[in-house]
């Protein structure tokens, strides 16, 4: 039997050693973090990872984005923490998921203090903007049909779950979808969405099936309430660069030293450990 978890576990570090980096943070984000996946869902994994500090200094530049592997099985790509840094400062809502995923697989001290200095910058209308643009996509691409993928009527309702939690307790909402929706769901929803999950669970990603009217009404309806709070919000983004570039050159500052998997890198020495 296929052992998924040790196979992302020996995935991460492969990709340490052929990418000379150190992955600070490795989480599953989508259905699975969210508690809703079926059966045939696959591993979306995200992972922050830091280069030598020298790499941080080079003229022509590094990407900031490592994609390994994108199959039916597997989903894994992960941000230079310079970028995930700069998307804290912009209050992007899936860093913020990133750090409270419940399904971590690789977590580190120094992604810790990253975090505990990121959710300072979390913006109520940044979020609210992410969270209604995923699901206004969602409705629109994938939702005006007969038949639609029940799937998609959880993309839609747990960002519209995730804006009901930010109106009311202004702060980054939960991750798994039930808490959201023993939180933010409407009771008279209770039913119709228990058993579009159940119809969800027993049956296949790509299964068409009816529509369920109350679901999509309620999508609707919150679609354009949504839309209108957001834009009332003012932007209350944290502006202050100077907790997030201490937090960077300290992470990079003890990448001279980094070990990948056995390897150490000091300058331009390389020497193999004994553990």
């Amino acid at each position: 039997m296929r052992d998924i978890k040790r196979e992302i576990l020996e995935k991460l570090n492969e990709i340490e050693r052929k990418e000379h980096v150190k992955i600070l943070y490795a989480v599953e984000s989508g259905s699975r973090a969210w508690g809703v996946a079926s059966h045939d869902s696959d591993y979306d994994v995200r992972f922050v990872y830091v280069r030598k500090a020298e790499d941080y200094l080079r003229l022509d530049g590094m990407r900031d984005v490592i994609e390994w592997q994108l199959d039916e099985v597997l989903d894994m790509n992960g941000w230079d923490l310079k970028k995930a840094l700069q998307h804290f400062h912009k209050g992007n809502a899936a860093l913020f998921e990133w750090c409270d995923s419940p399904i971590v697989y690789r977590a580190t001290p120094e992604w810790k203090a990253v975090c505990e200095v990121g959710k300072k910058y979390f913006s109520e209308k940044a979020a609210m903007y992410h969270y209604y643009g995923t699901a206004r996509s969602t409705y629109e691409g994938f939702l005006t049909g007969e038949l639609v993928k029940y799937k998609k009527y959880v993309y839609a309702l747990r960002p519209i779950l995730a804006c009901r939690y930010i109106e009311e307790n202004h702060s980054a909402p939960p991750v798994l979808f039930e808490e959201l929706k023993e939180k933010q769901l409407p009771e008279h929803l209770i039913g119709p969405v228990e058993r579009m999950l159940e119809a969800k669970a027993s049956g296949g990603e790509k299964d068409l099936l009816p529509q369920v009217p109350e679901i999509i009404d309620f999508i609707r309806s919150e679609l354009d309430r949504i839309s209108k709070i957001a834009k009332e919000k003012t932007d209350e983004r944290e502006k202050d660069w100077a907790a997030l570039n201490a937090v960077f050159f300290r992470t990079v500052a003890g990448s001279d030293l980094l070990c990948y998997n056995g390897i150490q890198e000091q300058k331009s020495e390389c020497k193999e450990t004994t553990t």
